[in-house]
């Protein structure tokens, strides 16, 4: 492997854990050179990686959850900045690893589990399937060294998570552009959906963040989405601007309106 520098390597069973740096960038790799997570060492709550920024599209959409649950934490990049950019949101990072965990916490500065956010090692599939009371949004964020876990990514999976959520509620899943099973991920996903899912491409690497709507949007108008990205701009770090412009390359949608 050609990391910058390697600064931790750690099995667990079949997982190999490695985090290197790079010009004060920490990266968090599961068995390969693949990035699953990085900080920027001097900014902790940074989102580096543009898909993780890409994953708050939904809010063009929504208002800030009030209850939300992550499925894979990798080094904890978008629950830190939930902890710190959304106050009043409750949330869950499920994680299959323990290992993945501690090295999140040691490495990546993940908070302690307080009444905001906490952790769960467990199976992310269970954990939505023995979910009591519905949430505002669930994240999909589950990428290892193989790929997409399979329990995570059939039909019925992403049929319980529409099932699992408010009147309101949002599925995020990111996905690979590049991979194979792209076009199999997005078609179970706009079935489970009804046809109410948009395709966010993140335009610093090939990731594509899929958004899934339990309820439609009423097929917002570019000028409402454009002044909805700059009052969200001023609440927090990301590029919305960028985010509603590029809603137009992969979504149905005619020059007034986004079509969802």
């Amino acid at each position: 492997m050609r990391f910058g520098k390697r600064v931790h390597k750690s099995p667990h069973d079949d997982v190999v854990v490695d985090v290197s740096e790079k010009d004060g960038i920490r990266s968090l790799h599961l068995g390969s050179e693949a990035i699953q997570s990085s900080m920027r060492v001097r900014d902790p709550y940074e989102l580096v990686l543009g898909y993780s920024r890409c994953m708050f599209g939904f809010l063009l959409f929504r208002e800030a959850p009030r209850d939300m649950v992550m499925i894979g934490l990798g080094g904890g990049s978008i629950a830190k900045f939930v902890h710190r950019h959304m106050p009043n949101t409750r949330a869950v990072s499920v994680e299959l690893v323990p290992q993945i965990v501690s090295v999140a916490r040691s490495m990546f500065f993940l908070p302690p589990d307080d009444e905001r956010h906490h952790v769960v090692i467990g199976d992310g599939a269970a954990y939505i399937e023995n979910l009591v009371n519905p949430v505002d949004v669930i994240m999909l964020d589950a990428y290892g060294a193989a790929g997409i876990a399979e329990p995570l990514s059939t039909e019925d999976f992403f049929g319980r998570c529409r099932d699992h959520l408010t009147p309101e509620g949002v599925l995020l899943v990111n996905l690979w552009g590049s991979d194979s099973k792209f076009n199999a991920y997005v078609d179970r996903l706009t079935r489970a959906f009804d046809g109410l899912v948009l395709c966010l491409p993140a335009r610093q690497r090939g990731n594509v963040t899929a958004i899934c709507f339990k309820r439609g949007c009423n097929s917002p108008t570019w000028a409402a989405l454009s002044e909805r990205a700059t009052q969200l701009e001023a609440q927090y770090p990301l590029e919305f601007s960028e985010f509603a412009t590029d809603l137009s390359r992969m979504n149905v949608h005619n020059d007034r309106r986004l079509l969802v």
